[in-house]
């Protein structure tokens, strides 16, 4: 039984010291990798639609967007760059709340903290 839980325990060591330098490549892949925001549907129906957005630092935003409400829950920074290359950046603070036209900007959150926004869309 004692050799069973050594050799179980070897395999184990083994395995994790294996691992690390993989991990540690895949990690460093990811790093070039542009991560997109996440996006969760609150309420729709034939009327309107209710979404929040979480932006981790870095994320980004490529999207068709309608004109819309947006209500801001942790404020950030984002860079928004327009069709024609135009960046602008803004700054959005948590408990306020924006009209925005329709727009297919790329938004990036390009402060250092999580950015959560909740849109609403009338249909």
């Amino acid at each position: 039984m004692q050799i069973i839980r050594t050799l179980g325990a070897l395999t184990l060591a083994a395995g994790l010291v294996f691992a690390a330098p993989i991990h540690a490549q895949d990690k460093a892949k990811d790093q070039g990798k542009e991560r997109a925001s996440v996006t969760k549907v609150l309420l729709e129906n034939d009327k309107v639609r209710v979404a929040q957005s979480t932006f981790k630092p870095g994320d980004v935003s490529r999207a068709d967007r309608r004109a819309r409400a947006n209500y801001v829950v942790k404020g950030g920074t984002l860079e928004r760059t327009s069709k024609d290359g135009k960046k602008t950046v803004v700054e959005r603070k948590a408990g306020t709340a924006v009209w925005l036209e329709a727009d297919s900007d790329v938004v990036k959150n390009i402060g250092k903290t999580t950015f959560v926004v909740i849109s609403v869309q009338i249909k």
